[in-house]
């Protein structure tokens, strides 16, 4: 693998897309300074550096379904049997619960410590809602219609999982992915055996496409980075600067502390190596703003840095691009107390038990897309009397923060891909990094042969 992440000069991809990122950064504040308000700058933004972020992005999106469809499905059926499926399917939902609970518990305590909205100028504030009250109303009439409730579950099973997976639902074409891979293990070999093969020579032209994607990344994430901080440079940073970097401390708190933490104590690998491997994945999501986006990479990280067995990563990955945003859970715990505080409201403990859970229930249904998480926590804001159109304030920041708060999202998913792989028994064998246990009692074999009744003798290692 090193040949396809090194350029003919031999620099890693993570190196070339932190240039890019680094390079657009300062171009864009720098235009920003220079011309904020010229036409000519506007035009680069819309006509030049957008469009080439945005076919990045595209080139990333367009292979997230048919890679969700074929990596949970022959993840599945390479689990063999239903009670494998379960055992599993538990430990990582229980996992995806336990760090996003941790990541909101982070967020307020610092909230509650800080207290940021007493920062707030007043009349910054009055400019804010003015100047994104449009897209604020947008945004609360998105979450007037997303509801929770008995239907929440019901629309979970698809009438039509193409018309699921052409709409973007997820959900609805993960839960028809595990049906047909559990109904794989269920049928004859030789039926079952040439509908895997096909998948198999299916996924790996899907990864061949990632791969042409990448190549364009840090020519993309240059584009995404310059449009964004060319627009806003760094006047709405700072005029709401003590928000911003509580929620950048919180994120960064949880993402070394309670992250790294299990995966030292709980997956056997030292915090730093944790990180080292898994650099390339982070940059991918703060440059894209997506986990779903960030989903082949995060795959490949899994499988390659860490030794995640195919089958695990295939099944645990995917769900977590869609099901895992504990960096978005601290987000909306963290802002629901700031707008409180901004409009003088002083939320109860019961109200902030309220925003724990909510924040943890409306984070599994987050899109993994960019901004995937406003009208959600519009409808948070609403359950405990904050004015829905405080996210008026806070909109001129997001696109930052939703960068920062991918990084912990994807990590997370990594994090649990590890942790399912060793509370299963089975040995991480990394293609391209060391045997991470500082004891010599963990043995290195090279694969572990897992029956299926669809798959008899599917290798479980790389």
């Amino acid at each position: 693998m090193a040949d396809e992440k090194t350029g003919r000069r031999g620099i890693p991809l993570h190196t070339k897309i932190l240039i890019g990122l680094i390079v657009g950064a300062v171009a864009g504040v720098t235009s920003n300074y220079l011309w904020r308000d010229a036409p000519q700058l506007l035009w680069i933004v819309d006509n030049i550096a957008n469009p080439i972020g945005q076919i990045f992005l595209r080139m990333l999106f367009m292979v997230v379904v048919p890679l969700v469809f074929t990596s949970l499905a022959l993840g599945v059926a390479g689990l063999g049997d239903i009670r494998s499926l379960g055992r599993i399917g538990g430990k990582t939902f229980g996992f995806f619960i336990l760090t996003t609970a941790l990541a909101v518990t982070v967020g307020l305590v610092l909230a509650n410590v800080i207290r940021p909205g007493d920062y707030l100028d007043p009349v910054v504030r009055e400019g804010l809602l003015e100047a994104y009250s449009s897209d604020a109303a947008s945004r609360i009439e998105t979450a007037e219609t997303t509801q929770f409730g008995v239907n929440t579950f019901v629309n979970i099973v698809p009438r039509n999982p193409l018309g699921s997976a052409s709409s973007g639902d997820m959900l609805g074409l993960i839960f028809f992915t595990i049906v047909f891979g559990v109904a794989l293990t269920r049928i004859p070999p030789k039926l079952a055996q040439p509908v895997l093969n096909f998948l198999e020579g299916f996924g790996q032209a899907i990864i061949v496409m990632i791969g042409f994607a990448m190549k364009l990344a840090p020519i993309g994430v240059t584009g995404l980075i310059f449009a964004v901080t060319a627009r806003f440079g760094l006047d709405v940073l700072g005029s709401l600067s003590a928000y911003v970097i509580m929620v950048l401390a919180g994120l960064t708190i949880h993402l070394i502390f309670t992250l790294g933490g299990l995966a030292r104590f709980l997956g056997g690998i030292p915090i730093r190596q944790f990180f080292r491997n898994a650099r390339e994945t982070m940059i991918t999501a703060f440059s894209t703003s997506s986990s779903n986006a960030t989903m082949p990479t995060t795959l490949r990280t899994a499988q390659e840095e860490f030794g995640v067995p195919r089958e695990v990563a295939g099944f645990v990955v995917p769900l977590g691009a869609t099901m895992n945003m504990n960096g978005t859970a601290l987000f909306e715990g963290m802002t629901v107390l700031f707008l409180a505080q901004v409009f003088g409201l002083d939320l109860s403990l019961t109200a902030q038990l309220i925003v724990v859970v909510m924040s943890v229930i409306t984070a599994i249904g987050v899109a993994g897309v960019p901004g995937g998480s406003i009208p959600l926590l519009v409808m948070v804001l609403e359950m405990v009397g904050v004015p829905g159109e405080g996210i008026a304030l806070v909109l001129g920041v997001d696109r930052i923060l939703d960068m920062a708060r991918t990084v912990p999202n994807v990590t997370g998913d990594l994090l649990t891909s590890i942790l399912v792989t060793r509370s299963e028994g089975l040995p991480l064998v990394p293609a391209t990094a060391p045997d991470f246990s500082d004891e010599a009692a963990i043995e290195v074999t090279p694969q572990v042969v897992v029956d299926s009744p669809a798959r008899p003798g599917v290798q479980a290692g790389l």
